[in-house]
């Protein structure tokens, strides 16, 4: 349904990426690559248009289908961690058999956007963990997971590989691991007493066990492709993490070593991994023995585990080092002596966003790419997600809620400095929007808005291109 609703709109508003999953399986899917019209380059300084960037640079939007599928318990969907289900595996195992109607349904997607020039990249984990391996043996927190997830992996490779060219492993894992098992806020909402009232859990250690299994869970998942399925299907395999940038609170060294710590914790906890097959230095000293080991074998299969980055980015904050002391409450949160924060000296970084400690500032995606090209050896990245949110205000008309001039002063603002990336040497192969739909926004439910098509919830769910549609549509052009 909404991968129709997608498509449908192809030849009279922007074209479009869509990103649909199921439990275990969300779909980006990107659209065709465009090519670039000829002629003078902007007039205005602060201007920009598709003929700005490379001529095999892909533009679309993204989104996921815990957010946007709904059917929670149609065809054999099972449930998971978030409530949502899992389509291909309701049971999250082999032995447990594989959906049929799942399959079927992702048959008809993929096929549906291929025969409209939309080209799929595939992520296979945002989030929504099978209920059923939460109960059996605890989820992500076990090693087991990572001989599920292979084997699940496995199955999308086979089934769908022959058409999809692009897949992502893990979405987001640092926001899984801290959101679900040091705050809480998130499924499986799981955390020490002293931080809130959940359902069981230790900040200090599960958010490091965690991660340390969805990395092994991505490296599975890239040998078994590289060795089974690459060569014949010509694809690429890579993961997508998310950091905002950041910047010293005060111009000291404090405050530069804070911030440099805290991208370590944030960004170079998965990156460094699959880059230098371990952790970053100041996390094995400054949390020791409650970081998991890689054996060498471990260590070998991460280094290099992925052909491109996807990086998802929507702000910037201050970082403010914290005192280093002895603290009985011993979290991940403590670990890294730092606080950060979108507000110095009552003046925002940026304007603010609906979402809680969004604060757009375009800058920051320049220099969060060049951060990455220089660190960690110029990889092929794709923007998966950036976007703004808006509230949800029931108190506008249709018309006053589809002008969303905010949001396209956001893309225009945040592509400039994505053109200056790679004018300045970053390998940025795309570009995708979040989000096509206004969706389930996780812990927010209904109350923001991030796409720039306006979804009707009290009206059978009608969709109307906003602003943004438009403004894309023409700068495509």
């Amino acid at each position: 349904m909404v991968a129709n609703a997608c498509s449908s709109q192809i030849k009279h508003q922007l074209p479009c990426i869509f990103m649909g999953s199921s439990a275990v399986f969300i779909v980006l899917l990107l659209l065709r690559q465009l090519i670039a019209a000829q002629g003078a380059t902007a007039a205005v300084k602060d201007d920009i248009h598709r003929s700005d960037f490379p001529v095999d640079f892909a533009f679309g939007t993204s989104t996921s289908a815990y957010q946007v599928e709904g059917a929670y318990n149609v065809d054999g969907r099972g449930p998971s961690i978030w409530d949502s289900f899992t389509h291909l595996h309701p049971d999250g195992r082999l032995d447990g058999g594989i959906n049929q109607k799942g399959v079927d349904f992702y048959n008809n997607l993929i096929n549906s956007l291929l025969a409209r020039g939309i080209q799929p990249y595939v992520t296979l984990f945002h989030w929504d963990a099978p209920q059923a391996l939460e109960d059996k043996y605890g989820g992500f927190l076990s090693s087991k997971i990572v001989d599920d997830f292979r084997d699940y992996t496995n199955i999308c490779f086979k089934l769908f590989g022959d058409r999809v060219k692009h897949w992502i492993t893990l979405n987001e894992p640092m926001i899984f691991s801290v959101a679900g098992y040091a705050l809480g806020n998130f499924a499986p909402g799981r955390c020490s007493s002293f931080i809130s009232k959940c359902n069981g859990g230790d900040s200090a250690t599960e958010p490091y066990i965690v991660g340390h299994h969805l990395l092994l869970s991505h490296a599975a998942a890239v040998k078994v492709y590289r060795k089974q399925y690459q060569t014949d299907q010509k694809g690429k395999i890579g993961i997508t993490l998310v950091s905002p940038w950041l910047k010293p609170y005060y111009n000291n060294k404090i405050d530069e070593e804070a911030m440099a710590r805290d991208l370590d914790f944030s960004f170079g906890w998965f990156m460094d991994p699959i880059t230098q097959g371990d952790y970053p230095f100041i996390m094995r000293a400054l949390v020791r023995e409650r970081l998991p080991q890689f054996s060498k074998e471990e260590a070998k299969s991460l280094k290099g585990s992925f052909d491109f980055l996807g990086l998802n980015y929507y702000t910037t904050h201050y970082v403010k080092s914290v005192p280093f002391f002895s603290n009985s409450n011993v979290s991940f949160i403590s670990d890294i002596h730092a606080t950060d924060t979108g507000i110095r000296n009552g003046i925002p970084i940026g304007p603010a966003s609906a979402t809680s400690g969004f604060f757009s500032y375009p800058p920051g995606l320049k220099d969060i790419l060049l951060y990455i090209k220089d660190k960690y050896n110029s990889p092929e990245i794709y923007i998966t997600e950036n976007g703004v949110s808006e509230f949800n205000n029931a108190t506008l008309t249709l018309k006053e809620a589809l002008n969303d001039y905010k949001r396209v002063d956001f893309h225009r603002r945040h592509l400039l400095y994505l053109q200056r990336a790679i004018k300045a040497g970053v390998k940025v192969k795309g570009y995708f929007v979040w989000s096509l739909l206004d969706n389930f926004e996780w812990s927010s439910g209904y109350t923001v808005r991030f796409g720039i098509y306006f979804v009707d919830y009290k009206d059978g769910l009608k969709r109307y291109a906003k602003s943004s549609v438009y403004w894309f549509q023409k700068f495509l052009k």
